[in-house]
């Protein structure tokens, strides 16, 4: 059934985080870089509730820089270093993937047209679902972006937002999870 696509639980999600860097950062506009940073925190959060598990890379550290303060000191995975543009052509990063055995995958980072569609498409060729929140990606031209996520749901992958992915996980207002949610959401 198509529609089975479409459903995310925290005990069969990721969340990837990819590249976000110093030097990458730097090249975004500062309004867009905020807005998607913020995405991505409250996803973080998300994730520390259900327990849901984070993977992080970082596109060639020795060039770009680590991956932002905002951010480290939110998660504490070691970031996955790479110089493929997709994070699966690491073999560290698809023997993560493959301990947790869970297939849908959660996608944010920089670029959209490169890292994270070169991701996408990898992933979505090895059976894994893809949930790409349009408002957790950034490329520094907006056509770019538009690329990306074209091509993203072109060969499968959901496009949707931080807000409809966190309430779909929650499911329901007045629990505990919701409650800790509230704060991010607002």
């Amino acid at each position: 059934m198509i529609a089975e696509k479409f459903i995310i639980e925290p005990e069969n999600s990721i969340i990837v985080v990819i590249d976000f860097q110093e030097k990458l950062a730097m090249a975004m506009k500062e309004e867009i870089l905020d807005n998607t940073l913020k995405n991505v925190i409250k996803l973080i959060n998300l994730a520390k509730i259900y327990s849901i598990p984070i993977v992080l890379t970082e596109q060639y550290p020795k060039g770009l820089g680590s991956t932002l303060q905002e951010i480290k000191t939110l998660i504490e995975e070691i970031p996955i270093e790479k110089i493929h543009f997709s994070c699966v052509q690491e073999e560290k990063f698809i023997q993560k993937l493959n301990q947790y055995g869970r297939k849908k995958i959660i996608l944010t980072g920089m670029e959209t047209h490169v890292c994270v569609w070169q991701t996408a498409l990898d992933l979505i060729f090895r059976g894994f679902n893809i949930f790409v929140p349009k408002d957790g990606v950034c490329s520094r031209k907006k056509e770019d972006w538009k690329t990306g996520l074209a091509l993203i749901q072109q060969a499968g992958g959901i496009i949707t937002c931080t807000e409809t992915l966190i309430f779909q996980i929650l499911k329901k207002a007045g629990t505990p999870e919701f409650k800790k949610m509230l704060e991010f959401v607002k």
